[in-house]
């Protein structure tokens, strides 16, 4: 049973975009756009060149931003700034996911490949804002992105957690193999569990399986 494969955990490491919100919230949609535009204005392309560019750095080097730093020596604080500033009015404040996320046992953290201020707006809209014990963004990684093994290794040593001990939620499955390999229980959030033996548990509703774990 979920309760059982969890009752070791003490720190428990949430990602934030489709995993503390809906992908139906589409603020993702939001925040290409403005990825497409900064690319275009940065590197003079068109919007069909930066759209490519775009989507293959993100499956090259794991996030667009790493691509940029990479392959175009971009400084990363301006760009970080100017893709997340979207408004938040389709996020809900989600009450019952504030309490559940409360309820758990030990050190709640959010993990994200976006920025931590960023993330905290986010958490404000759910009803999530001092739920959790930290909030690390990606420049907490020295901008290295999941799903690189440095990137968790940085963030889950400032953080001071046991892998052992803890568990990782997660929409996108390629970033869940380094918490695997470092001894992390793993929860894949998504409509569709993604294959692999690094994926411990799905679950199209987090809601429900963290009630499933109280």
């Amino acid at each position: 049973m979920p309760k059982n494969a969890f009752s070791h955990v003490r720190t428990w490491v949430f990602d934030l975009d489709h995993t503390l919100y809906p992908p139906s919230a589409r603020l993702f949609d939001l925040i290409e756009v403005r990825m497409t535009r900064w690319v275009m204005d940065t590197l003079s392309v068109d919007q069909a060149e930066a759209d490519r560019l775009r989507r293959h750095y993100w499956a090259i080097h794991g996030t667009t931003l790493a691509g940029l730093m990479r392959e175009h020596d971009v400084d990363p604080d301006p760009y970080l700034e100017d893709v997340h500033d979207i408004p938040m009015d389709s996020l809900q404040p989600d009450p019952d996911l504030a309490r559940l996320i409360r309820d758990l046992p030990g050190r709640r953290i959010v993990y994200t490949n976006g920025c931590a201020p960023y993330a905290e707006r986010v958490l404000e809209a759910r009803g999530l804002a001092g739920v959790f014990d930290a909030v690390y963004g990606v420049e907490h990684a020295a901008y290295l992105p999941k799903p690189e093994v440095k990137a968790f290794e940085t963030v889950f040593g400032k953080d001071g957690l046991e892998p052992g001990k803890a568990a990782m939620f997660e929409d996108d499955s390629r970033n869940l193999k380094a918490p695997h390999a470092m001894g992390m229980r793993t929860v894949h959030v998504a409509a569709e569990r993604a294959p692999g033996e690094h994926i411990h548990f799905h679950t199209d509703d987090l809601n429900s399986f963290l009630t499933a774990l109280s």
